[in-house]
């Protein structure tokens, strides 16, 4: 790949300088102001998912790991393009990888952030520039004119509108999915504890949260429920505990089975998407037919979790972990940017 080395070492500098974080010390000062306005802003943010992201990112934005990554591409330069981004804000940074990906490609980009989100992805893509002193991400509130090219992020409801809006453009057009888990009923406790993890980080609101497993008869749900205990504190959030309090209330109303520790419920349920504060579970025969199954529903699938082989599937704990090469979707953004 053709590509500017001035960029590749603003992103190892991103991955550093997010790797050193410390709220404490005072190079750090301003990234926390942003993260407290954030906060205040989002109350699904908190300081531990925050700085959880940062470690994240700072892995994935390793020297190696970055130049494996880009080595993968060839192309021409297309710095006249320019791109319209518009971002989800469901989880801190979530379009982080769509920014990097427009910027490593050296192309301008026109960016609409989520008012959910709308402070902590530009001090980033403002660390970028500072490192090569040149502009490329320009962020606009209102509507955005003058592009060659979108990658927008939404809900099932926003994406039939960005189908519309954008439908004359190149476009990579983003809706609802979910990760889910298959267990094959031998897994430890530590894998277990570690499903909980893809379950409940970040209050289960990403697209790569478990929100089903497949299970086999007579595996025993009373694992995932002791499991789920060492994030309790998920109830401490006022929006968490009401979104729980008014999904159980419903379930008690209809008269409807569920399984329940307090702060969490599992359900039986062919919906692949759960409610937050809960999972969908369903019970499978045969593992071939389960990956029919699976199969014909992969457009609603983000992720599979699983100790089973499947394709592209993630370990336990891992599903908040997608490398560089994972693209949201399994839509690959280089590959887009560079038949533009």
């Amino acid at each position: 790949m053709d590509t500017n080395s001035e960029q590749i070492e603003a992103l190892i500098n991103l991955g550093l300088h997010l790797k050193e974080f410390d709220r404490l010390k005072p190079k750090y000062a301003k990234l926390q102001t942003v993260i407290e306005q954030s906060i205040n802003k989002n109350a699904w943010f908190n300081q531990e998912n925050i700085e959880n992201v940062f470690h994240i990112w700072s892995e994935k934005l390793e020297e190696d790991k970055i130049l494996d990554w880009v080595s993968k591409y060839k192309f021409e330069s297309k710095k006249n393009k320019k791109v319209a981004i518009i971002l989800a804000g469901n989880i801190p940074m979530v379009g982080l990888h769509d920014l990097i990906c427009v910027w490593v490609f050296g192309l301008k980009s026109i960016v609409k952030c989520s008012s959910k989100d709308d402070l902590l992805l530009p001090y980033m893509t403002n660390f970028l520039e500072s490192q090569i002193k040149k502009k490329y991400f320009n962020y606009q509130k209102k509507i955005i004119r003058n592009f060659d090219a979108v990658i927008a992020t939404g809900s099932n409801n926003s994406a039939r509108y960005f189908d519309y809006y954008f439908k004359k453009y190149p476009n990579i057009i983003r809706k609802n999915r979910n990760g889910i888990a298959v267990l094959s009923g031998r897994e430890s406790f530590e894998d277990l504890n570690k499903l909980c993890v893809d379950i409940l980080q970040y209050f289960g609101l990403g697209c790569r949260n478990v929100s089903k497993i497949y299970i086999p008869f007579g595996f025993d749900l009373d694992k995932i429920l002791k499991s789920l205990r060492s994030h309790e504190s998920v109830i401490n959030n006022f929006k968490y505990l009401n979104n729980y309090n008014y999904l159980k209330t419903i379930l008690l109303l209809n008269n409807e089975p569920f399984k329940d520790n307090g702060f969490f419920i599992l359900k039986e349920d062919k919906k692949i998407s759960a409610p937050l504060a809960c999972l969908h579970y369903e019970y499978y025969k045969d593992i071939e037919e389960l990956r029919k199954e699976l199969s014909k529903n992969i457009d609603s699938i983000q992720c599979i979790v699983s100790d089973l082989n499947f394709k592209n599937v993630i370990p336990f704990g891992e599903s908040q972990k997608p490398s560089l090469f994972q693209y949201a979707d399994d839509i690959d953004t280089l590959k887009f940017l560079i038949n533009l």
